[in-house]
Protein backbone atom coordinates (compact mmCIF):
# COMPACT_ATOMS: atom_id res chain seq x y z
CA UNK A 1 0.00 0.00 0.00
CA UNK A 2 1.23 3.26 -1.18
CA UNK A 3 1.89 5.99 1.98
CA UNK A 4 -0.08 8.64 1.81
CA UNK A 5 0.56 12.68 2.90
CA UNK A 6 -2.11 13.13 4.81
CA UNK A 7 -2.62 17.12 5.90
CA UNK A 8 -4.24 18.02 9.50
CA UNK A 9 -5.67 21.20 10.08
CA UNK A 10 -4.70 21.33 13.49
CA UNK A 11 -1.16 20.86 15.56
CA UNK A 12 -0.25 17.15 16.84
CA UNK A 13 -2.95 16.15 19.71
CA UNK A 14 -5.82 18.26 17.56
CA UNK A 15 -9.09 16.79 16.99
CA UNK A 16 -8.62 16.80 13.36
CA UNK A 17 -5.71 14.52 13.99
CA UNK A 18 -7.62 12.10 15.62
CA UNK A 19 -10.79 12.52 12.52
CA UNK A 20 -7.73 11.55 10.23
CA UNK A 21 -6.76 8.44 12.44
CA UNK A 22 -9.77 7.25 12.22
CA UNK A 23 -9.94 7.76 9.12
CA UNK A 24 -6.94 6.12 7.31
CA UNK A 25 -8.04 2.87 9.85
CA UNK A 26 -10.86 3.00 8.51
CA UNK A 27 -9.66 2.98 4.56
CA UNK A 28 -6.48 1.11 5.53
CA UNK A 29 -3.91 3.73 4.67
CA UNK A 30 -0.66 4.15 6.66
CA UNK A 31 -0.27 7.90 6.32
CA UNK A 32 2.13 10.58 6.88
CA UNK A 33 0.98 12.89 9.16
CA UNK A 34 1.37 16.48 7.88
CA UNK A 35 0.39 19.30 10.65
CA UNK A 36 -1.01 22.53 8.95
CA UNK A 37 -2.58 24.67 11.90
CA UNK A 38 -5.98 25.28 9.88
CA UNK A 39 -7.90 24.85 7.24
CA UNK A 40 -6.27 27.30 4.55
CA UNK A 41 -2.80 26.01 5.52
CA UNK A 42 -4.54 21.96 3.99
CA UNK A 43 -6.45 23.46 0.98
CA UNK A 44 -3.18 25.76 0.60
CA UNK A 45 -0.97 22.36 0.74
CA UNK A 46 -3.33 20.21 -1.50
CA UNK A 47 -3.82 22.55 -3.82
CA UNK A 48 0.48 22.77 -4.24
CA UNK A 49 0.31 18.74 -4.12
CA UNK A 50 2.73 19.02 -1.14
CA UNK A 51 0.06 16.44 0.71
CA UNK A 52 -2.50 13.88 -1.13
CA UNK A 53 -5.55 14.35 1.09
CA UNK A 54 -6.54 16.25 3.64
CA UNK A 55 -8.41 16.69 6.81
CA UNK A 56 -10.12 19.90 8.28
CA UNK A 57 -13.34 20.51 9.95
CA UNK A 58 -16.65 22.06 8.43
CA UNK A 59 -19.43 21.52 11.36
CA UNK A 60 -20.42 21.06 14.86
CA UNK A 61 -23.36 20.10 16.71
CA UNK A 62 -23.27 22.96 18.92
CA UNK A 63 -20.63 25.50 17.19
CA UNK A 64 -22.63 25.58 13.68
CA UNK A 65 -20.35 25.94 10.81
CA UNK A 66 -16.78 26.31 11.04
CA UNK A 67 -16.36 29.95 9.44
CA UNK A 68 -13.03 29.89 8.87
CA UNK A 69 -13.00 26.01 7.31
CA UNK A 70 -15.76 27.91 4.41
CA UNK A 71 -13.40 30.44 4.11
CA UNK A 72 -10.82 28.58 3.08
CA UNK A 73 -12.88 26.22 1.01
CA UNK A 74 -14.14 29.39 -1.21
CA UNK A 75 -10.43 30.13 -2.54
CA UNK A 76 -9.83 26.47 -3.56
CA UNK A 77 -11.04 24.06 -5.79
CA UNK A 78 -11.06 20.75 -4.21
CA UNK A 79 -13.12 17.66 -4.51
CA UNK A 80 -14.36 15.67 -1.13
CA UNK A 81 -13.97 12.12 -0.84
CA UNK A 82 -15.56 11.15 2.39
CA UNK A 83 -16.14 12.47 5.62
CA UNK A 84 -15.83 11.65 9.36
CA UNK A 85 -17.97 12.47 12.20
CA UNK A 86 -16.17 12.74 15.66
CA UNK A 87 -17.36 13.10 19.57
CA UNK A 88 -15.47 15.67 20.54
CA UNK A 89 -14.84 15.70 23.98
CA UNK A 90 -13.01 18.85 25.38
CA UNK A 91 -10.97 19.28 27.89
CA UNK A 92 -9.88 22.35 29.78
CA UNK A 93 -5.81 22.48 30.11
CA UNK A 94 -3.17 24.42 32.23
CA UNK A 95 0.63 24.23 33.32
CA UNK A 96 1.13 21.62 35.55
CA UNK A 97 0.86 23.15 39.29
CA UNK A 98 -1.74 26.16 38.24
CA UNK A 99 -4.78 25.93 40.72
CA UNK A 100 -8.40 26.96 39.00
CA UNK A 101 -8.14 29.90 40.96
CA UNK A 102 -5.03 31.43 39.15
CA UNK A 103 -6.69 31.25 35.55
CA UNK A 104 -7.74 34.70 33.93
CA UNK A 105 -8.11 33.78 30.32
CA UNK A 106 -9.14 31.22 28.34
CA UNK A 107 -7.45 30.24 24.92
CA UNK A 108 -8.90 28.19 22.30
CA UNK A 109 -10.03 27.92 18.18
CA UNK A 110 -13.31 29.70 18.31
CA UNK A 111 -15.53 26.89 18.13
CA UNK A 112 -14.40 25.33 20.93
CA UNK A 113 -15.26 28.17 23.02
CA UNK A 114 -18.84 28.30 21.72
CA UNK A 115 -18.59 24.41 22.35
CA UNK A 116 -18.04 25.17 26.33
CA UNK A 117 -19.38 28.56 26.86
CA UNK A 118 -22.45 27.47 29.10
CA UNK A 119 -19.66 25.44 31.07
CA UNK A 120 -16.86 28.37 31.16
CA UNK A 121 -19.57 30.54 32.12
CA UNK A 122 -20.34 29.07 35.57
CA UNK A 123 -16.77 28.02 36.20
CA UNK A 124 -14.82 31.12 34.98
CA UNK A 125 -17.54 33.77 34.95
CA UNK A 126 -14.76 36.96 34.98
CA UNK A 127 -12.65 35.20 32.55
CA UNK A 128 -11.13 36.63 28.97
CA UNK A 129 -11.62 34.16 26.10
CA UNK A 130 -8.98 34.67 23.66
CA UNK A 131 -9.45 33.12 20.50
CA UNK A 132 -6.62 30.90 19.20
CA UNK A 133 -5.89 28.94 15.65
CA UNK A 134 -6.51 25.71 17.01
CA UNK A 135 -6.95 23.70 20.13
CA UNK A 136 -3.30 21.90 20.26
CA UNK A 137 -2.30 24.86 18.99
CA UNK A 138 -3.06 26.65 22.46
CA UNK A 139 -1.71 23.72 24.30
CA UNK A 140 1.66 23.63 22.56
CA UNK A 141 1.60 27.59 23.06
CA UNK A 142 1.03 26.78 26.84
CA UNK A 143 3.38 24.47 27.43
CA UNK A 144 6.36 26.68 25.77
CA UNK A 145 5.62 30.11 27.31
CA UNK A 146 4.25 31.38 24.42
CA UNK A 147 0.95 31.73 26.73
CA UNK A 148 1.18 32.99 30.27
CA UNK A 149 0.93 31.11 33.37
CA UNK A 150 -2.84 32.21 33.95
CA UNK A 151 -4.41 31.10 31.09
CA UNK A 152 -5.98 27.79 30.74
CA UNK A 153 -6.76 26.19 26.99
CA UNK A 154 -9.39 23.92 25.52
CA UNK A 155 -8.05 21.35 23.88
CA UNK A 156 -8.04 17.53 23.75
CA UNK A 157 -6.90 15.79 26.71
CA UNK A 158 -4.16 13.60 24.57
CA UNK A 159 -2.83 17.03 24.31
CA UNK A 160 -2.33 17.19 28.19
CA UNK A 161 -0.19 14.47 27.40
CA UNK A 162 1.62 15.30 24.36
CA UNK A 163 2.37 18.29 25.88
CA UNK A 164 3.00 18.04 29.54
CA UNK A 165 0.02 19.95 30.97
CA UNK A 166 -2.21 18.99 33.55
CA UNK A 167 -6.41 18.38 33.21
CA UNK A 168 -8.20 20.70 35.29
CA UNK A 169 -12.00 19.42 33.63
CA UNK A 170 -12.70 16.82 31.08
CA UNK A 171 -16.04 16.87 29.52
CA UNK A 172 -16.19 20.53 29.61
CA UNK A 173 -18.66 20.56 26.17
CA UNK A 174 -22.05 21.57 26.73
CA UNK A 175 -23.56 19.35 24.67
CA UNK A 176 -23.01 15.60 24.76
CA UNK A 177 -22.72 14.14 22.25
CA UNK A 178 -20.60 16.81 20.87
CA UNK A 179 -20.44 15.71 17.15
CA UNK A 180 -18.22 17.38 14.55
CA UNK A 181 -17.77 16.69 10.74
CA UNK A 182 -14.78 16.19 9.16
CA UNK A 183 -14.57 16.15 5.47
CA UNK A 184 -11.92 13.92 3.81
CA UNK A 185 -10.61 15.98 0.69
CA UNK A 186 -8.40 15.62 -2.39
CA UNK A 187 -6.65 17.71 -5.09
CA UNK A 188 -9.83 18.07 -7.99
CA UNK A 189 -7.05 17.58 -10.59
CA UNK A 190 -5.91 14.07 -8.50
CA UNK A 191 -5.96 10.73 -10.80
CA UNK A 192 -5.27 7.77 -8.75
CA UNK A 193 -2.38 4.86 -10.78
Amino acid sequence: MKKKRLGISGDAGSFSEEAGLIYAQRVDMKPTLIYLTDMEGVLSALNAKEIDIGIFPVVNSRGGLVKMAFEAMGKYLFKMIDEVWLDVRQSLLVQVGTPSTQIKKIVSHPQALVQCERHLQKMFPKAQLVEWQDTAKAASDLSIGKLTKDCAVIAPQRAAKIYGLAVLAKDIQDNCPNLTTFIVVQNVFFHST
